[in-house]
């Protein structure tokens, strides 16, 4: 049987929520033909970088590109506007998606392969990539995938109540990036005498609170270095010169950062490097401010004061798109941050830290069984696979 792990993105955020599943898979049943497909060199490298040895021997890692001529003219125009390559790769490697009989992947776009290339037989596995709120990891294309694995109750329960996922074809098998986990990082940029906030803001315009407020955020750290600042926003914030969101149609951009902020001596600015799909920055800040990220999940492995900035005025309070919001105090605006800031550090263990255990308890079912052997273990029991008693293994080493 021929597996494949599908990383089909500009940035190497989603390879830690599903590699650590093919390194277990390959391990758990060593007879199976376990292919790692990447679509740029980035994508490469952090494979190799976090597979622990196995590329090679029990992992076969490609690399798919796009064929000379009309794929590559267009992809050159388009790109920095939409992932043009990310869209036209399947159309160019349709015989390497026909070779496989199960598919891997962390994103939805791949069901494209059903919807518009005709591979009804290929069967499509999402890990996902993140334990977030956001209305659009409940749409309707969950329901087009034939297995889905999750990170807790509250991930399943929402698939089949929004998106129509038939419970059958759900397996609860905790969080595989948390057998990444780093311990708590110690940073060359950062001292112990002053609390450290990671501001995170999300992608999305009409949800993120950069394009608002956003520089007003930095500028109130500017003026306030009692605290030191980790400004490390999501990925693919800075990765274009436009930023487009299809899930509600929006264009907007991002802008540049401005060179007071990179002078000053108590914030650190981390654009899209690898420290920002490590969990680097969430193990080692005191504090998370931001607006959407899944990323507030993993902060809250270790539960610690958090602030949340509504930039668009939106009816939260009970809406499961914003239930992390309930972690922390909420603002619309930088210039609250302040008596925000003291109030989430002062009321930490009282009010927030009893919230954020449910919030975490209900996102991610783990065990003392590494999470990517639950998934391999699950994947293979959807492929009608064995998988024997003696394949569990320890939780992946965290590559330096």
């Amino acid at each position: 049987m021929r597996i494949g792990f599908l990383f089909n993105h500009d940035q190497v955020h989603q390879v830690a929520h599903s590699l650590p599943i093919a390194v277990a898979l390959a391990r758990g049943r060593p007879d199976l033909d376990i292919v790692v497909a990447t679509t740029n060199p980035r994508l490469s490298a952090e494979v190799i970088r976090l597979s622990e040895g196995m590329i090679g021997k029990g992992v076969t890692l490609v690399q798919l590109g796009l064929k000379p001529g009309l794929s590559k003219n267009l992809a050159g125009v388009l790109e920095a506007l939409i992932p043009a390559t990310k869209l036209m790769i399947y159309r160019d490697n349709l015989d390497f998606f026909r070779s496989l009989d199960i598919l891997v992947v962390a994103e939805k776009t791949s069901l494209i392969l059903k919807t518009r290339y005709g591979l009804t037989d290929l069967k499509i596995v999402h890990t996902r990539h993140g334990a977030g709120d956001r209305a659009i990891g409940f749409d309707k294309a969950s329901a087009g995938f034939d297995h889905v694995l999750v990170s807790g109750p509250k991930i399943r329960e929402r698939l089949i109540s929004e998106a129509g996922v038939k419970p059958e074809t759900i397996s609860v098998v905790g969080y595989p990036k948390f057998d990444l986990a780093p311990p708590r990082p110690n940073l060359p940029f950062v001292d112990d005498q002053r609390p450290v906030v990671l501001y995170n803001p999300h992608v999305s315009p009409h949800l993120s609170s950069w394009y608002d407020e956003g520089r007003a955020v930095l500028d109130w750290f500017v003026e306030h270095d009692e605290y030191q600042l980790i400004f490390a926003p999501h990925v693919m914030l800075f990765e274009r010169p436009f930023v487009v969101t299809i899930d509600k149609l929006r264009l907007d951009r991002a802008g540049h950062i401005d060179e007071k902020y990179l002078r000053a001596a108590n914030i650190h600015i981390d654009l899209g490097s690898r420290a920002s799909t490590t969990m680097t920055y969430t193990q080692r800040a005191d504090i998370y401010l931001g607006d959407v990220s899944s990323q507030i999940y993993e902060f809250l492995l270790h539960p610690r004061p958090c602030v949340f900035l509504n930039t668009h005025g939106f009816d939260w309070r009970g809406d499961p798109n914003f239930e992390h919001w309930r972690a922390g105090p909420v603002i619309g605006r930088a210039a609250e941050l302040g008596p925000a800031l003291a109030a989430a550090r002062q009321d930490h263990a009282a009010i927030w830290r009893p919230v954020q255990q449910a919030l975490f308890d209900r996102s991610f079912d783990l065990t003392a069984e590494p999470s990517s052997s639950r998934a391999a273990r699950a994947l293979a029991r959807f492929a009608g696979l064995d998988w024997p008693e003696a394949s569990v293994q320890p939780a992946m080493a965290v590559a330096g």
